[in-house]
């Protein structure tokens, strides 16, 4: 295993254990990160989007397999995240995957690639499953992920 297998693994068994602070020591100051619900975030958004996730989880499990190297920098691995959306109290169970840079031994990139429309169907149940698929509700869905971090991230410096 190289060392940029074990830092994912270090990642995702931390993530397993919702143990943001590991999973925030694993990333380079100005990491950058998107997925399709939060968008693209910057250095401290990253870090603070894994641990308000962290913090929120509830009946939360994940898995992680299929870690792969590409070359000395770019690395790929599967994960299944499986929770209650909080909004409905939904049982989701996304399938990721995720693209990973690793430089100087810290993530500098990271994106997660799932189905937004099939995550809507579970999380939003009918609404989701109707309209999940179109750029209206996918904006929303975006456009709640941004504003909770944001809440998040503002109550964390209030409360420091």
């Amino acid at each position: 295993m190289t060392e940029n297998e074990r830092l994912i693994e270090r990642f995702y068994t931390a993530f397993q254990q919702l143990d943001y602070k590991t999973m925030q020591d694993c990333y380079a100051e100005e990491a950058v990160f998107s997925d399709p619900a939060f968008g693209t975030l910057n250095g401290n958004e990253v870090r603070a989007m894994w641990e308000m996730l962290c913090k929120q989880a509830k009946a939360f499990s994940l898995s992680f397999s299929n870690i792969k190297a590409l070359d000395e920098e770019y690395n790929t691995c599967n994960w299944i995240a499986t929770y209650n959306f909080s909004k409905t109290g939904r049982k989701v169970i996304n399938n990721i995957t995720a693209h990973i840079r690793i430089q100087n031994g810290k993530i500098t990139e990271h994106t997660d690639n799932f189905d937004l429309w099939k995550w809507s169907r579970q999380a939003l149940g009918t609404p989701g499953l109707l309209l999940g698929w179109t750029p209206m509700i996918q904006n929303k869905i975006k456009n709640t992920a941004r504003k909770n971090l944001e809440r998040f991230i503002n109550s964390s410096v209030k409360n420091n």
